[in-house]
């Protein structure tokens, strides 16, 4: 029974989650535009808003950034340019403790001013204070492997083990649950609180991550405003 729990959490339930991720953000955008926000509470008070934002959204960038790179770049090709498992390990503590630490402080500022000023408060939807609470946790988890990985950091076996997980489920293959399956505890939650706020995204805030304005990165020339006349 334990096997097959093991199997279905890390085997099955991330194709679950990528699945609704992906339908259910299309569903949302064709049906449900006019819910499809940030949800900014900058116009009721800026209080901590712009720094924990700051804070917030450059972490949570950076550490995605850092998992999708770390998780997903084959040993070889890391290896081939003369860095070993252990010192990518050494350096995913400490990137990811950096930027973690960034962002659960926003985050923290973020939630505290969702839960604690009234008039904030009184307009945020329960999912609203949901996510930012599911989001907080899962960055509490993160950062509690950071002992775990460090202790193992001479040959980096803990990240090897994630990454070979991790680029198994997305090449589809059958035996991806068994590298996820002598890690610490801690590691497994954190992958299925972060499995879980895929599954959820589209039922969130979050997915106004899909509509980030990045095409004004490259835009020519600038925007033109009138004077008063």
């Amino acid at each position: 029974m334990q096997e097959w729990l093991h199997i279905l959490a890390f085997g099955y339930y991330p194709y679950l989650a990528a699945t609704v991720f992906l339908v259910g953000s299309l569903i949302r955008f064709d049906r449900e535009q006019y819910t499809w926000r940030s949800g900014s509470s900058q116009l009721l008070r800026r209080r901590q808003l712009m720094a924990g934002s700051v804070l917030f959204h450059v972490g949570i960038l950076c550490l995605f950034l850092g998992h999708f790179v770390g998780l997903l770049t084959p040993k070889e090709i890391y290896h081939a340019v003369g860095l070993s498992s252990g010192t990518k390990q050494v350096l995913a503590v400490v990137a990811g403790g950096i930027f973690g630490i960034a962002c659960f402080i926003g985050l923290s500022m973020l939630l505290h001013r969702r839960l604690f000023d009234p008039r904030i408060r009184k307009t945020s939807s329960a999912m609203d204070i949901a996510i930012l609470a599911i989001l907080w946790l899962q960055l509490v988890l993160g950062l509690a492997t950071t002992p775990f990985s460090w202790e193992h950091r001479e040959h980096g076996e803990v990240m090897v083990s994630l990454s070979l997980w991790a680029q198994k489920i997305v090449t589809f293959q059958a035996d991806a649950a068994a590298y996820a399956l002598d890690v610490h505890w801690i590691y497994k939650a954190h992958i299925i609180l972060g499995v879980t706020i895929f599954l959820i995204f589209p039922f969130s805030r979050l997915v106004h991550i899909w509509s980030a304005p990045v095409g004004y990165l490259g835009r020519r020339g600038y925007q033109i405003v009138r004077a008063r006349s």
